[in-house]
């Protein structure tokens, strides 16, 4: 999808201001048509999360996935990747279940991980 199109499902799906398991069919179809999501894809999912007041356990499944799958796309975790994570998905420092749970994912399933990454870890699952 373009940027164009991209911002007219966005204001589509925060009309309401919540996201609902009807919407997150149509995000899989349209960002896994080509059988992944891509990091431009999982910071817009991250966008959407941030914009809207409620958000169904579909949406949140699918945006841990996608953001997992592009962390550890070739098994490991670099400075790079961390500072993304640190950017877009603990910016305000707060921190959920999901978001620990994320990490202890990351942590167990990454082949190699940065000290960067250790350091996020340590200060977010303390």
């Amino acid at each position: 999808m373009n940027m164009t199109d991209l911002q007219t499902l966005k204001v589509g799906i925060l009309a309401e201001g919540r996201i609902e398991d009807s919407e997150v069919a149509v995000l899989r179809k349209e960002f896994y048509a080509d059988g992944a999501i891509d990091q431009d894809e999982a910071e817009f999912l991250i966008d959407l999360r941030s914009g809207a007041a409620t958000v169904c356990l579909a949406f949140e499944d699918m945006l841990f996935h996608a953001i997992k799958d592009n962390v550890l796309i070739d098994g490991a975790i670099d400075a790079n990747r961390t500072f993304w994570l640190r950017q877009t998905l603990f910016a305000n420092d707060r921190i959920g279940k999901r978001e620990r749970q994320l990490l202890w994912e990351l942590i167990t399933e990454a082949r190699w991980t940065s000290q960067e990454f250790d350091a996020l870890y340590l200060e977010f699952m303390k």
